[in-house]
């Protein structure tokens, strides 16, 4: 469930956790609206993510109901305001960072990764990944970033002022969200697994299984490390949780459904995107191919 301000679209936005107030988020959606600026939704498309990531996975130990923090508390999502999205962008991270919307799509040939300045609108920094790349989660990590790829095993390290790549490093399997908690990576791959990794080498550090009330949660998709926790949206859902990653358990479901009218619905893919605004409680979130892209705060259901 949804509850909508009334407040009209495209309004300025209030101050932001950067502490900024309206003129950044509004100079922001100049871009938004504009065909070379595309901000969309993580993950790839559901005919592309099918492949390969509906096989059954190996059966997880359920937990016991009764333990505490296992029954997830239900959220729905305040929407402070309503901004532009280019409905042909395609995201596959969003994040912000120091007064920076950091940018990622994917599909092989037009995915790319970008920085946009929160005060100006400017695009600071823009590269596009080469074929057969397909380009999928990101994450700042001090001055550097992590990018993704979803089957092609690879994961970019690059400038993140320049966005110039900088390394790469190989891992098995699919490569969906990842955020930083501060301390390590966390990274989904579509199963019910997160993995931490080292935020200087990559190397796997560990892995814990995610169950929500009890039950095994796949479909994990892109990440946001908060306070922490791990905020998650799920492929093909209307749901987006949070999960304490120490204990692998759901702790609270946000019910994000009615953000799009059936005829906005009509045109679009699924939700998917969500980036914290520093220094507020506030979210942005988004999904593929969405005109939207919605400010919120997650509420009591």
């Amino acid at each position: 469930m949804v509850r909508f301000r009334p407040v009209p679209c495209a309004r300025p936005v209030g101050p932001g956790r950067t502490g900024r107030g309206a003129r950044p988020l509004r100079a922001l959606l100049g871009l938004l609206v504009t065909p070379a600026l595309v901000l969309a939704a993580c993950g790839p498309p559901a005919e592309e993510q099918g492949a390969g990531s509906s096989e059954d996975f190996p059966n997880q130990v359920e937990q016991d109901v009764t333990h505490a923090g296992s029954v997830p508390q239900r959220l729905t999502v305040d929407v402070i305001e309503v901004l532009p999205h280019d409905t042909t962008a395609f995201t596959q991270g969003l994040e912000v960072a120091d007064g920076v919307l950091y940018e990622a799509t994917g599909r092989i040939g037009s995915s790319w990764v970008r920085a946009t300045d929160l005060d100006t609108g400017g695009v600071l920094a823009h590269e596009d990944l080469p074929p057969p790349l397909f380009g999928e989660g990101i994450t700042v990590v001090g001055d550097r970033l992590w990018q993704l790829t979803w089957q092609d095993g690879t994961a970019l390290l690059r400038d993140r002022h320049t966005l110039r790549e900088l390394d790469r490093v190989e891992y098995a399997g699919e490569g969906w969200g990842i955020c930083h908690d501060g301390d390590r990576l966390v990274m989904s791959d579509g199963t019910d697994t997160l993995t931490f990794r080292d935020p200087e080498t990559f190397a796997e550090l560990g892995s814990v299984a995610v169950t929500n009330a009890g039950t095994p949660q796949r479909n994990l998709n892109e990440l946001e490390c908060v306070d922490g926790g791990v905020w998650a949206n799920v492929w093909f859902s209307e749901d987006i949780l949070r999960i304490d990653p120490e204990a692998g358990v759901v702790t609270d479901v946000v019910d994000a459904s009615g953000l799009l009218t059936p005829e906005e619905q009509a045109g679009a893919d699924v939700l998917n995107g969500i980036a914290a605004l520093p220094g507020t409680d506030e979210f942005l979130i988004t999904g593929k191919l969405w005109p939207s892209m919605f400010r919120v705060r997650f509420v009591d259901g």
